[in-house]
């Protein structure tokens, strides 16, 4: 039976070969990588993936989906929501189970060897903790995301960047050409600035609307994104929280908003507040955080006697 695509799930799956083609090329895969694909869907781009790969761990909500995705042998499925997964959990679980492999000599492992229950995941007994002596491989992890939460999605990666080699995502091309926006342009933004903190990122391939089932409203186009080796040391929540407040108004000068900001943090260093939020590259947003976190003095510890 065909599948029909869910609109809450915003599936619209990859049909078009030399589209394929040109993905698989662009990620490069190499036997025995550690792979993570998020929504694997009809597995139009898991097939080629795992030819290259031996072995492939797939992401998959739809539980028609994951049901289909079981019977290949060279898969490990994980029916859960890509939001509710531990990826630093999941890289020392896909490290304990190459060593196993390599222990035992059996070659690929089948996904029963390693059931991960829906939303359980990291919680199995083959799980390694970060702590253990076993080498946690770094994940290389791609996907066609839904459209509808892809920034969600990138940002929970975010909190695991130091778990993750690379990623290649089809995403939005509005989407991505905000995210790797330069200064002093319209797509400049939030997303822009937290994304450029931690990666490379480069629009590799242009993707037309023909090229899924359903076909898309929009363009579409794959991004690469590559962690930084030594990202700017800080505090994620505090550079959030300043960016946010930058950017939420734009056509204002930053002395309404951010300066503001700075004024109740009882900043008082240097910052040049007479500019726009798109007008401030992201090596000054990083280096501002960094001054403001040096300038808030450390909580003082209650002593409980």
């Amino acid at each position: 039976m065909k599948h029909i695509p869910r609109k809450r799930f915003g599936q619209h799956f990859l049909t078009d070969r030399l589209i394929i083609q040109g993905i698989v090329d662009a990620i490069a895969p190499l036997p025995g990588q550690p792979m993570v694909e998020i929504g694997p869907g009809l597995a139009a781009l898991t097939q080629p993936l795992v030819e290259r790969l031996g072995h492939l761990t797939v992401i998959e909500l739809d539980r028609d989906l994951a049901r289909q995705l079981r019977g290949h042998p060279r898969l490990t499925v994980v029916e859960s929501d890509v939001l509710r997964v531990d990826f630093r959990q999941l890289a020392a679980q896909i490290n304990a189970q190459a060593t196993k492999v390599e222990r035992t000599g059996f070659g690929q492992a089948d996904a029963s060897d390693t059931p991960v229950p829906r939303d359980r995941l990291g919680q199995t007994a083959d799980a390694v903790p970060p702590s253990a002596s076993v080498r946690t491989p770094k994940l290389r992890v791609v996907g066609n995301l839904p459209y509808n939460i892809s920034t969600p999605i990138l940002f929970h990666l975010l909190d695991a960047v130091d778990a993750i080699e690379d990623q290649h995502f089809m995403l939005q091309k509005e989407v991505i050409d905000r995210m790797v926006a330069a200064p002093s342009t319209s797509d400049y933004g939030r997303l822009s600035v937290m994304l450029q903190w931690r990666y490379a990122m480069e629009n590799v391939l242009y993707v037309p609307p023909q090229s899924f089932d359903p076909p898309p409203r929009v363009d579409s186009a794959i991004v690469r994104m590559v962690p930084h080796a030594a990202p700017a040391v800080l505090d994620v929540k505090l550079l959030s929280e300043l960016v946010r407040v930058a950017f939420s108004q734009r056509r204002k000068l930053l002395r309404h908003t951010l300066g503001k900001w700075l004024e109740q943090k009882e900043f008082s260093g240097d910052f040049d507040v007479k500019r726009r939020a798109e007008e401030v590259p992201v090596a000054e947003y990083l280096a501002l955080t960094q001054q403001v976190m040096a300038a808030t003095p450390a909580p003082e510890k209650t002593e409980i006697l």
